[in-house]
């Protein structure tokens, strides 16, 4: 006979749970047979002792299996979807979703919004007007059969275990344990009825992973979930040291996304998105190989068939298509300022946390799940590290609307870049790939 305190305890000591144990605390708490308390008790045991391959396997499982796990094997094309783990202008999604999606592969994405330092890819796309990421899963079924990609939140019927139990994670500061963050992320993507699945673990100053050995934990421990589950699975463990591309903020980020797809500019964040999207390619059977990715990748972004994609995405999930060709009709705040450089000299760091704070601070992110968002603020990146500036440039734009916070958002960007002498050594984009 089970029992809800012999299994806290059995954790609390570090010893092994066993599969059928998991599977109810887990059912346990859904019936609300066992409370919030136990509940969180039971998330610090596994928080400070840990679960081996077994148990965050049986966890994940169970997680996906409290809910609904589409199907969409009627549809002939691979199902490939990224996740990634969160950072400072990371808006990759606007744009490898509609790349890969023109490659001919089904794009089913369930996303997330913002919370802390790091942007939401809800967030971003609920910045273009009309533009519904709460579609239910019939709709959803019906734009992936007709566009070929969207992207949604979470609904009720999607592992509605992950639900409740972040919202306690996010209270009793077990948020950062790699196998509870194992098990929400992959109950979720694996419920998209996915074939296969591309991980973005972000490393750095600007990641919840700060370092290369907790990148690598989590991405391996995601690959391995992927694995046994039988899908086609890989991971990116990429650079987080600065902001992403030139825009924090969420209509902000759109136009950047955009802009990529228009096949503008060279940036840091042109480059992941290609690298991105030509694994997808690869893990989806679209290509031969990753370079024939890269080849076939450039090609959508030059002859405009990714942008014209993504102006269908934004049509069938409500929005206004227009945006794609008039910024003007996204959110614009009413007052700028600029971040200037105190000296001459290489910018050789940026506190990446702290421009990421600085933002959520302006209204582009929220202090707390309940926070509103103010979709037209945000911060425009105007030198990153390796940069030489002169005293007096411009370090960084803040787009803002009301004066309370700007002072203290000055002084954060501020301190964050660092100026020096000697031009540091450019930093890799993809530290390493786990397949």
């Amino acid at each position: 006979m089970l029992n809800t305190l012999d299994i806290i305890k059995k954790k609390r000591d570090g010893d092994e749970l066993s599969a059928e144990e998991i599977s109810y605390f887990i059912k346990g708490f859904l019936g609300e047979e066992i409370a919030d308390y136990q509940m969180a008790a039971f998330l610090m045991a596994v928080y400070c002792k840990g679960f081996n391959d077994k148990e965050t396997q049986a966890l994940t499982e169970e997680m996906l299996y409290s809910g609904e796990v589409i199907d969409f094997s009627y549809l002939s094309p691979m199902k490939v979807d990224k996740h990634s783990t969160g950072g400072v202008g990371d808006k990759t999604s606007l744009v490898i979703a509609p790349i890969v999606a023109a490659a001919g592969l089904k794009v089913p994405m369930i996303s997330g919004r913002s919370l802390g330092h790091t942007g939401g890819t809800l967030d971003k796309l609920e910045s273009i007007p009309g533009y519904n990421t709460r579609l239910s899963l019939t709709e959803f079924r019906k734009v992936i059969e007709d566009i070929g990609a969207a992207i949604i939140g979470q609904t009720k019927e999607i592992a509605p275990a992950d639900k409740q139990i972040y919202s306690l994670r996010d209270v009793t500061a077990t948020v950062d344990s790699i196998p509870l963050i194992t098990a929400s992320i992959m109950s979720k993507k694996l419920a998209e009825g996915l074939d296969c699945l591309l991980l973005d673990v972000k490393c750095g100053n600007g990641a919840f992973m700060r370092t290369i050995d907790d990148a690598r934990s989590l991405a391996q421990a995601m690959v391995n979930v992927g694995k046994r589950m039988k899908k086609r699975t890989a991971a990116f463990i990429t650079t987080m040291d600065q902001p992403l591309g030139w825009a924090v903020g969420n209509s902000l980020e759109v136009m950047e996304a955009i802009e990529t797809l228009k096949d503008l500019g060279g940036t840091d964040f042109r480059g992941l998105c290609i690298e991105l999207a030509a694994m997808m390619l690869y893990l989806g059977k679209a290509v031969v190989d990753v370079e024939e990715g890269q080849t076939l990748v450039r090609k959508l972004l030059s002859s405009g068939i990714a942008l014209e994609k993504f102006r269908h995405m934004i049509e069938a999930q409500g929005g206004n298509p227009k945006v794609v060709d008039d910024f003007s009709l996204l959110p614009h705040a009413k007052l700028k300022s600029e971040v200037l450089a105190p000296s001459k000299g290489y910018i050789t760091a940026i506190d990446t946390l702290g421009v990421g704070n600085a933002a959520m601070h302006l209204g582009a992110g929220r202090r707390r799940i309940d926070s509103e968002i103010d979709y037209s603020v945000g911060l425009q990146i105007n030198a990153k590290i390796g940069d030489y500036v002169e005293k007096g440039q411009s370090l960084c734009t803040i787009y803002y609307n009301d004066d309370h916070f700007l002072a203290m958002t000055e002084k954060r960007l501020e301190q964050a870049y660092k100026i020096g002498d000697e031009k540091p050594p450019l930093s890799v984009l993809v530290k390493e790939i786990v397949e």
